[in-house]
């Protein structure tokens, strides 16, 4: 993030920060701390955690670069106060040293860590025997976050942010460049109760996968299992994982079937100007019919075969007023199955744009001439 208006110690910080923290953060918005100056050394973090966001103020002062940064917490974290008591002790605003690039990375990381830690007290003071209990069951594994929500218009209930699968997805397709480690959780909400119930009712389930996973792997397609009556969490997770592992292999093998039938629509349509070669998920073609040239965009659904790719043609020759080429509306209402060779999926597609091709140049015609 580079802008001349940032003081450049400060914007170094922020620099450090943005491209090596470990996870996805966020400058949200930027001002001046200063009256009568244009350089922005007010900024708002946005920070994971549990499956949400906190956001954090940084306030620096473009007048002293040297001197430490405050940081405000949202309102509904009044009672974070991470360094009181503390005074003797070494933390990451002992001896700042604005020179050093790193040091906005170390204190967001360590006030990161303190607020887990400060939210899971908060959890453990909670009085409801069931959470406790359900607590109790998940303190061996690791990466579990909890966070206490609540307002004035709903009641309060806790959340927790369970990681799944202790496999690196990170390495289970070749070629990846995902930045950031890729993670699958279960996303767990309790209501807080004051009275254990014998037949509790069951937590509000969901799973989450990092953005950039999806690609890949849909979560919000998986079909969670059924949560059964006295079941606790320590017994619903290895169920829910077993299946996510067979999933996760099979979304792997589907990376070779699609890459598979774009092979297949080489011979006919020529060597792609254009492809995903990781997820193969996209591809495209120049072809022609007569004088008319135009592109074939194909895109294949993860769920391919069971799921048939999306066509949209583009003409080369044709635009609209503003220089955009004319495409086709998507086209799904071509024959398939999914019983098909890849070989016979591709044939098909082909034949059917033979035909849909001098259909698409009447319509760019038409749109040309509605111009006028």
């Amino acid at each position: 993030m580079v802008s001349d208006r940032i003081p450049p110690l400060i914007s170094a910080q922020l620099t450090h920060l943005l491209a090596h923290c470990p996870f996805s953060i966020k400058v949200e918005q930027m001002w001046s701390g200063c009256m009568n100056s244009s350089l922005l050394d007010h900024f708002t973090l946005v920070i994971p955690f549990c499956l949400d966001y906190v956001r954090w103020d940084i306030i620096y002062n473009a007048i002293y670069p040297l001197a430490k940064p405050d940081v405000i917490f949202g309102p509904e974290d009044e009672h974070f106060r991470p360094y009181r008591g503390t005074i003797d002790s070494k933390n990451a605003l002992t001896d700042w040293n604005s020179k050093d690039p790193t040091r906005l990375l170390t204190l967001v990381l360590e006030l990161r860590d303190l607020y887990r830690d400060y939210q899971k007290k908060r959890v453990a003071e909670v009085d409801d025997e069931r959470l406790k209990f359900e607590i109790s069951t998940m303190l061996s594994r690791e990466g579990i976050e909890m966070l206490m929500s609540s307002g004035l218009d709903k009641p309060e209930e806790v959340k927790f942010a369970v990681p799944l699968l202790d496999m690196d997805l990170n390495k289970m397709v070749l070629g990846s460049t995902w930045r950031h480690q890729q993670k699958i959780y279960l996303q767990v909400i309790y209501p807080v109760g004051r009275k254990y119930s014998t037949t509790p009712s069951a937590p509000r389930l969901k799973l989450v996968s990092s953005p950039e996973l999806k690609s890949w792997f849909c979560v919000e397609e998986s079909r969670l299992p059924a949560w059964l009556d006295g079941m606790c969490m320590a017994e619903y997770l290895p169920t829910l994982e077993e299946m996510l592992e067979n999933q996760i292999r099979e979304a792997v093998a589907l990376v070779e079937v699609r890459r598979k039938f774009i092979t297949a629509l080489a011979p006919h349509f020529g060597r792609p100007i254009e492809a995903d070669p990781v997820f193969c998920r996209k591809v495209s073609f120049l072809a022609s019919s007569g004088t008319f040239a135009f592109l074939v965009h194909i895109s294949i659904p993860l769920q391919f075969p069971k799921q048939q790719p999306v066509l949209v043609l583009q003409s080369s020759q044709h635009f609209h007023s503003h220089n955009v080429p004319i495409k086709s509306p998507i086209m799904n209402d071509y024959p398939w199955s999914p019983r098909w060779e890849t070989s016979e999926m591709a044939e098909r597609i082909f034949d059917f744009l033979v035909e849909e091709c001098l259909n698409f140049k009447r319509y760019c015609n038409e749109t040309m001439l509605q111009q006028r």
